[in-house]
């Protein structure tokens, strides 16, 4: 006989003995009763992602035009740094004092000729835009200096 129909056999035994045993509530059953668990209502708030998706050259040129200083993300969706910052950005992004900071994205494969406009070589770049004028440039995801290029549009 060979070890998976051995094994085969003894889960077999198992499931036979455990059949003629009494039924019992588990433990956890008794929780999960509906008389028994406190009411408890959880209100979440649905996150106010303002990462706006730039889908064509037309939106990324009114997006600068209509805001006086936007951040721009052009990440990759195969970019495994470009994955890992996407959640700093968000939250960026969702900070009081950064409310009058248009936060924006391009996927450089959808958009390569403005990706090639813009001169990017690298993602994750982000670039900082004040009244229509390129004004700053983090390479990489570095969450400090990308806090430090928004500070600084601020000013």
């Amino acid at each position: 006989m060979s070890f998976r129909a051995a094994t085969h056999l003894c889960h077999l035994s198992t499931l036979s003995t455990l059949s003629t045993l009494p039924l019992r509530r588990s433990a956890f059953a008794a929780f999960a009763s509906p008389r028994l668990l406190p009411l408890r209502q959880f209100h979440s708030t649905p996150p106010n992602m303002t990462v706006h998706n730039i889908a064509t050259k037309a939106d990324f040129d009114e997006a600068i035009k209509a805001n006086k200083i936007v951040i721009l993300d052009a990440f990759a969706t195969w970019c495994g740094p470009c994955k890992a910052i996407a959640p700093l950005v968000a939250k960026l992004s969702n900070e009081e004092r950064f409310q009058d900071v248009y936060f924006a994205k391009i996927d450089v494969d959808e958009l390569p000729e403005l990706s090639q406009e813009l001169g990017i070589t690298a993602m994750p770049t982000f670039m900082g835009f004040k009244n229509g004028e390129p004004a700053g440039k983090v390479m990489g995801a570095n969450p400090p200096a990308i806090e430090k290029l928004v500070v600084d549009l601020q000013e």
